[in-house]
């Protein structure tokens, strides 16, 4: 009879798998991957890329370990602080641009964690207040008792708050609000996990309906309305007109495959959660700075500020007043912070040392047929947006297919031209959600501990394929 593996066993098996993975990517010509000009470091990021892909998967070690220990293999090997005797070229191959160590080491204090660290902030001043079970009240008031309508009410209130502020401001605002509804529910509610997952489903996917829901659609409609470049003049009604419905489409799509996958076991739920909001100086104080941190968030085109600085701001408030203290620290998620670390430390590596660019000038978009260019742009852009920042995956796609699109004249007009390129790299880029690491809300509601890695992968998997097909359908469909 087989013998079962013990948890370290499987562990040290995966581990060492991976480990063997990235040997033989590692020491492979450099000729066997098609990038013309491949240098050394980009070979080592290729390798360290798959290494650290493989043991996300499998779920080998913890993602956070995960994370610290590739920016570990990245500082020896990789960066311009490595150790001296891999930093030689050979006959055959350069060695290449090296990573700056500071870039590297930075992204434990990227911008996007501190909005992490003040969502957490604000959720736990919530908790200790217990205005999130108020807030809950009145926000999921609406959608009534029902299980299944509170999953939606989630799902489409997360939507409509991305379309106008941070996808991760907003992630973990609803994930505040989110937390008294867990703690009514029994622990064997298989529900749980969908409710979780309706928040990264709902910002991700909320975002694409307006021009400035997320990044990427700016990037894209600056590329579409550049005077000097395309100048199609698109305009904010013209996006909205076409992709709000999709956005809605999504939703309900989601929402009817959370509810088959995690089926609730109760019916209803009971929002009448025991407890009310404390009185007091500290209760005000979090109401008015979350009132605060919100509107600041919705306008920061008018104020300037970014998601992230506003971010701190709670964090300073409740600090300095006393309402957050050195025992509530403890209890930020910070293994959900080095996790996402590792990710924009790919990132960063994949930019700096050249590789993300050389590969996608490696693509013979100018062979393809215009079908292919379209569709194969966007399913590239997704697969490259579940490992990287969905901004850096259009900001360094947008440019390249602007100018593909210019090269093919008019070849692209029967299927809705540049703008069903651009605009189909924008929404593909915002459907990258399988793993944690895909994007900030997919690591916010994995800090829950309520979603299991393999569950995220299949929804994720999912949401991505119907998206492609559904917005490519419309996209097309509406040119013909």
């Amino acid at each position: 009879m087989a013998t079962i593996l013990s948890k370290h066993q499987k562990s040290a098996l995966l581990l060492s798998i991976g480990f063997i993975i990235t040997a033989v990517l590692w020491s492979l010509p450099g000729t066997c991957f098609g990038i013309d000009g491949l240098s050394i470091i980009e070979q080592r990021v290729i390798a360290l890329f798959f290494f650290a892909f493989f043991l996300w998967v499998t779920n080998g070690i913890p993602a956070w370990c995960t994370s610290v220990l590739v920016i570990v293999l990245l500082l020896l090997t990789c960066s311009n602080s490595a150790l001296h005797f891999m930093m030689h070229s050979t006959e055959t191959q350069p060695l290449g641009k090296t990573i700056p160590y500071r870039d590297i080491m930075a992204c434990f204090a990227d911008p996007t964690l501190m909005l992490f660290i003040g969502g957490f902030t604000l959720a736990l001043a919530a908790s200790k207040t217990k205005i999130d079970i108020h807030l809950t009240r009145i926000l999921m008031k609406p959608f009534g008792r029902r299980s299944t309508m509170v999953l939606l009410g989630f799902l489409l209130i997360t939507g409509v708050f991305s379309m106008f502020m941070s996808n991760t401001a907003t992630a973990a605002m609803m994930l505040t609000f989110l937390a008294p509804i867990f703690k009514s529910l029994p622990p064997s509610e298989s529900g749980k996990a969908g409710l979780a997952l309706s928040i990264p489903i709902g910002a991700n996917i909320g975002g694409i309906g307006t021009p400035i829901g997320t990044p990427p659609n700016a990037i894209a409609l600056k590329y579409m309305n550049e005077p000097g470049g395309l100048n199609l003049n698109v305009g904010f009604g013209e996006w909205v007109s076409v992709m709000m419905p999709y956005t809605l489409i999504m939703l309900v799509i989601s929402w009817i495959l959370l509810i088959k996958m995690f089926p609730f076991t109760e019916k209803n739920i009971d929002l009448k959660i025991e407890g009310k909001a404390e009185k007091g100086w500290k209760t005000t104080v979090v109401y008015i700075t979350f009132a605060l941190t919100i509107i600041l968030w919705i306008f920061d085109k008018v104020t300037g500020l970014n998601a992230n600085v506003v971010a701190l701001i709670p964090v300073a408030i409740f600090c300095v007043t006393g309402i957050f203290t050195k025992e509530d620290l403890a209890q930020i998620d910070w293994s959900v912070l080095w996790m996402v670390a590792g990710g924009f430390a790919l990132g960063v590596a994949l930019n700096e040392s050249g590789l993300a660019q050389n590969f996608i000038s490696a693509i013979p978009f100018s062979t393809w047929s215009p079908i292919a260019v379209i569709i194969g742009a966007g399913t590239i852009c997704w697969l490259i947006s579940n490992i990287i920042s969905h901004t850096a995956t259009a900001a360094l796609m947008v440019p390249i297919l602007a100018t593909v699109a210019t090269g093919m004249g008019d070849a692209l007009d029967p299927i809705g031209g540049v703008k069903t390129l651009l605009i189909g790299v924008a929404f593909a880029s915002s459907l990258g959600m399988i793993l944690p690491i895909s994007t900030p809300p997919n690591a916010l509601a994995y800090s829950t501990g309520t979603i299991k890695l393999k569950q995220m992968q299949v929804v994720g998997l999912i949401m991505g394929i119907l998206g492609l097909v559904i917005g490519y359908a419309i996209l097309i469909g509406i040119s013909i």
